[in-house]
């Protein structure tokens, strides 16, 4: 109970920090409404697996060299931002019938399930805004003397947060009647959500520690 209070102050903004649109969003979004809610829901899989990766290197402290070394942190914000446009693109050169909501239960139009996980897992792990949000949390929320135990339990509910949280973002995204409406200006959304990956990734790339 000791702890309880600082737990609950890194579960508020952790979960402020999963509102925010960012790249993690955008991607449930894309593909949950351009392929299926499983595949939304495998992306927020993807996601929350690259939760794991980031709090375990700060929870080791390796976070910390990451943000220090300008080498590291530059390779992995030009890695991330390098893959939005890469999805970006892809969505901008997507042909205007790439989906029905008939077909869209089709699995020969469907993301298979490695490459869903795989999309939400490297959009998480190379987005830099993670790696300084974690660290800052770690750093400058939780207490020093707060063991690694409770810690590590800090990082579970953050994991399993993100899970959720875009979870329920997919399945919201793909309510039939959000899917049907899509379905009328999916040749332009789909473009508008292409700009939007590209959009971040410019950001991404341009950001600055």
């Amino acid at each position: 109970m000791n702890y309880l209070n600082e737990f609950l102050i890194v579960a508020g903004i952790h979960f402020l920090a999963l509102m925010s649109p960012g790249p993690d969003f955008v991607l449930t979004v894309r593909n949950a409404l351009v392929y299926s809610r499983r595949a939304g829901i495998l992306s927020a899989l993807g996601l929350s697996l690259g939760m794991i990766l980031h709090i375990t290197y700060c929870l080791l402290g390796i976070g910390l060299l990451i943000s220090k070394s300008i080498v590291l942190f530059s390779t992995i914000k030009l890695f991330g931002a390098g893959y939005l446009i890469f999805l970006g693109w892809k969505s901008l050169r997507s042909k205007s019938g790439m989906v029905n909501i008939e077909a869209s239960q089709s699995q020969n139009q469907d993301l298979s399930k490695p490459v869903a996980i795989k999309q939400g897992f490297l959009t998480n792990v190379l987005n830099p805004k993670v790696t300084l949000f974690l660290l800052a949390l770690f750093t400058q929320v939780i207490s020093p003397e707060t063991p690694s135990a409770v810690q590590a339990l800090y990082g579970l509910e953050m994991i399993g947060m993100t899970f959720v949280w875009f979870g329920f973002v997919a399945m919201v995204i793909s309510h039939e009647k959000v899917k049907a409406k899509f379905s009328r200006v999916q040749k332009y959304a789909e473009k508008v959500i292409g700009v939007a990956l590209i959009a971040l990734g410019i950001k991404v790339a341009l950001s600055s520690k």
